[in-house]
Formats: structure tokens, sequence, C-alpha cells
């Protein structure tokens, strides 16, 4: 369902075909038809509070206009993708995983400029679906996030972590006449599967980083 391709600053979401998207990306959000989501890697010192993003990377994806476009303060080399099979339905995911910024839902934390990360995925499915299934189905991925973000186990002063304050997820399915994505359904189960898996392997490598760059400072 997806292939994926790593071209710095670029990490590519490749689908087999055309498939309708949806997301709340910075770039083509809302229900919108395509081949590709890209992630673009940025540095923490680029996003300064009155640097305008949008315009920026609307600049940037000239080069990818029918594409949707992601942004992550993640090394893009620390993808991870894994894959899902219930019942004949097929899911993938790719994601990356940063937890700088990091909450915990109902409990904000004070803004710090200093604090990037983002959770970025998207999640295939080969299940053709209708616009109101594949609304269903991408709450399945944000919940599929969600579990596995709890249970990386980072906690906060607000308790632990249930995401970032700035995550983004993507849900491509063949359009169709699918009513029902819900967790009683292979569809919801194989996007639940493969969401969760990517997530959980890409926190447990930002929790191992970040165990070592503790310890780098502490020996400085």
């Amino acid at each position: 369902m997806i292939s994926a391709r790593l071209a710095r600053p670029w990490l590519v979401a490749e689908f087999a075909s055309l498939l309708r998207v949806l997301s709340w990306a910075p770039f083509r959000p809302g229900f919108v038809q395509a081949e590709r989501v890209l992630w673009r890697e940025v540095r923490n010192a680029d996003l300064s509070q009155d640097f305008d993003v949008d315009a920026w990377f609307a600049r940037e994806m000239l080069q990818w206009p029918d594409a949707v476009g992601m942004l992550t303060s993640r090394d893009i080399g620390t993808f991870r993708l894994a894959e899902a099979r219930v019942e004949g339905v097929q899911a993938t995911c790719l994601a990356t995983v940063g937890l700088s910024n990091a909450e915990a839902v109902g409990r904000r934390r004070p803004y710090h400029s200093a604090d990037w990360g983002t959770i970025n995925l998207c999640t295939a499915v080969d299940a053709p679906l209708t616009e109101a299934a594949q609304i269903e189905a991408l709450s399945i991925a944000v919940e599929a996030r969600t579990a596995a973000v709890i249970e990386a186990g980072l906690t906060l002063s607000t308790g632990l972590a249930s995401g970032t304050g700035t995550d983004c997820a993507a849900l491509a399915c063949p359009p169709g006449d699918g009513r029902y994505a819900g967790l009683h359904t292979a569809v919801g189960e194989a996007i639940g599967a493969a969401t969760r898996a990517a997530i959980a392997t890409a926190a447990a490598d930002w929790m191992v980083w970040r165990r070592e760059e503790e310890d780098r400072r502490r020996q400085r």
C-alpha cells in the first residue's frame, strides 16, 4: 500500500495508485486525491514564532503540487513502516515520532519555543470507503497513535504523554461504498494494528534517543 522513499529533506510515502486522502496536513488538507504524502524535515531553529511557515511551505511544495505535505523537525531517517492484514484487508502505516513537545490530552503545558517535535503518520488501507467511513478510519488511526504513545510511558508534569501539540495524520483509501471502519470491523482492526505498530516502534526509538541525549548532556 505504501512504499517509503527517503530523499532528504523529504520523506515520501508513495501509493501504488491514486487514492483519496483525508488529513489536516498544512499542504492540501481535507479530502483530496493524491498518489503520495510528503514529510519535509525542518530544523528547530527555523521554527520561530514570526516565521511564515504556510507561505514558505507552499513554495517548497511547488515541485509536488498534487501531493499532501507535512512538516517535522524529527530526523526523517527514523521513519518506521508497519503493515497488517485482517480478513483480506491490508493496511500500511508510515510514521515518524518526536515527542519533544509532547502533551497529555486536556492538560496543555506552557509553550516553549525550543521544544519541538511531532508525530506524523500516513496510513493507507485497500478497502474502498465512503467519505463518512474514511473519517471513522482516520479516527481509528489517531486512536492507535494515542494508545502507542501512552504505552511508550513518557511522563510529563501533566500526566502521561498522549501525543504532541503538532501531530498530523493522513488516512488514504480508494473511494467506494464501504460504510464502516470502526473497531469491530476488519478495516478498523487492520488500520489500528498497522498504525499502532509503526508508532510504537518509532516512539520506542525516540525514548532511547532521549535517554542517550540526557546521558551526553550529563557528561559534558
